[in-house]
């Protein structure tokens, strides 16, 4: 009897870990899926400022090295 609650007890709490694995696991598709579009967008604007700025594709490294340096 003592066995099989304890059991019952420790088949319980792995639900309640599988349930919120479950939603982390969610959590991160959806982060996932955002980094998707944002990175989309960007692609989108790079493509939109190289055709607009023909000097935009010399000076974009040197962008992301300063927006590197300022994050850090």
């Amino acid at each position: 009897m003592k066995e099989e609650r304890l059991l019952q007890e420790r088949i319980k709490l792995l639900e309640k870990e599988v349930q919120t694995l479950t939603q982390e696991l969610q959590d991160l598709s959806d982060r996932v899926k955002e980094l998707e579009e944002l990175r989309f967008e960007l692609k989108g604007i790079k493509l939109f400022l190289s055709r607009n700025y023909p000097d935009f594709k010399s000076i974009f490294p040197e962008l992301i090295k300063k927006v590197k340096s300022n994050i850090q």
